[in-house]
């Protein structure tokens, strides 16, 4: 089993984290707080997006579409040489159960091939639909975060409540607003194409080198875009881990300031930063064990797009799961990972079985070669519906191959 599991802590919850930012700015005078409040919602940005033939949710349940943007008009920003085509660099699906005991992100590769549905433009215009196969993240640059939430909607069923968009900027300062976050490296990245380098070794990085752990693509994991959704996944879980620390909650500042950094320049529909704390709020049972990262399963063995891998017919079961509001099956829980659990895993770097050999590709082993066993794939059979925060998660070999510690 990858990765040991911290006993969870049940007073390290998100509405501890809402309500201290609440306490924070009651310590400020009566003026004070008005002024941080209209601050906070001054940084939201609401472009118009329209929607047709939408799902309707039949639950209480909430599904909020995360988008991060490859814009990279910030300082620090083009650390890889590229330019960024105003595509989405990484879509993630959260889903927050309507009784609030369980939520789980479900991480959509980006180079994912799929027939893109027709969208629309904020003057209701229509952009046709795609006639060939396309990877998912050209819906954005298409039709910004309306045609990336009608392409979902469309072609998996799942409705979605809200959405926000996130650039390489915001995600900096958020990390650095934390003071860092730890990460796992399992062995020396040097990729020479991105001009990437990060050490072997788990350490606290600032908001610069965790970009740079987020976007390395070449020099681990063969290359292999869904295993950099993998470590995305285990980024941002040491990110909500981080943030529900008993230190962050007693740094009034620091939680100012991460507010701050979160909804500078940040694209949503929510109407305030208010809308968000109610939702944040409502999560008052869930633990950063319970919160869950899967990617949708795929297999690199599809000649739809160039270079792209394709979903396996599991995916079905997956978005039934969002739409009935169920918790992840056996079988998707066997290849997630959980916010609570440390980077390092059990025995620190990988090494052995699984591992990657210098030239930056996978090992032969079959839970490591993506071509025979992709480590994104659900097993054959269900196995079952399991409870929330429930044992699971990704094996040894499958860490080792996504580029993560075990």
């Amino acid at each position: 089993m990858g990765g040991r599991r911290r006993v969870a802590r049940p007073g390290r919850t998100v509405l501890r984290v809402i309500v201290s930012s609440l306490l924070a700015l009651g310590l400020l005078t009566g003026v004070g707080v008005v002024l941080a409040y209209q601050s906070w919602n001054g940084n939201l940005e609401h472009p118009l997006v329209i929607g047709k033939n939408r799902p309707k949710n039949k639950t209480k349940a909430i599904n909020i579409l995360v988008m991060g943007t490859d814009t990279r008009d910030c300082a620090g920003c083009r650390l890889d040489s590229e330019a960024g085509g105003g595509l989405s660099d990484t879509t993630i699906l959260f889903h927050l159960s309507a009784d609030r005991t369980f939520a789980y992100g479900i991480s959509i590769p980006r180079d994912t091939a799929v027939m893109r549905p027709a969208c629309y433009r904020a003057d209701g215009s229509e952009i046709p639909a795609a006639t060939t196969y396309q990877k998912w993240n050209e819906a954005y640059q298409v039709g910004g975060p309306g045609c990336t939430r009608q392409q979902l909607e469309q072609l998996t069923g799942v409705p979605v409540d809200r959405f926000v968009v996130v650039d390489f900027g915001q995600f900096k300062d958020m990390v650095n607003a934390l003071d860092g976050v730890e990460i796992c490296v399992p062995q020396d990245i040097d990729d020479t194409i991105g001009n990437i380098h990060l050490e072997a070794g788990t350490r606290e990085v600032d908001g610069a080198e965790a970009l740079a752990y987020a976007r390395v693509r070449h020099g681990i994991s063969g290359g292999i875009d869904p295993y950099r959704t993998r470590r995305q996944q285990a980024l941002i879980g040491a990110m909500i881990d981080k943030a529900l620390t008993a230190g962050m909650l007693a740094r009034p500042d620091k939680l100012a300031g991460f507010i701050s950094a979160a909804t500078t320049k940040l694209q949503t529909d929510f109407t305030s930063v208010a809308a968000m704390a109610k939702v944040a709020a409502s999560l008052q049972g869930i633990d950063s064990n319970d919160i869950k990262f899967i990617t949708t399963p795929w297999t690199l063995d599809t000649d739809k797009v160039s270079g792209g891998v394709e979903w396996l017919p599991s995916v079905e079961r997956l978005w039934q799961l969002v739409i009935d509001d169920k918790p992840l099956t056996k079988e998707f829980l066997d290849q997630s990972l959980s916010a609570g659990e440390p980077p390092s895993g059990t025995s620190g770097p990988a090494s052995g079985s699984g591992s990657e050999t210098p030239s930056g590709k996978p090992s032969s082993t079959p839970s490591s070669t993506p071509s025979s066993t992709p480590s994104g794939s659900a097993s054959a059979s269900p196995g079952g519906t399991a409870t929330p925060g429930s044992p699971g998660g990704l094996s040894d070999d499958d860490r080792a191959a996504a580029g993560l510690c075990s």
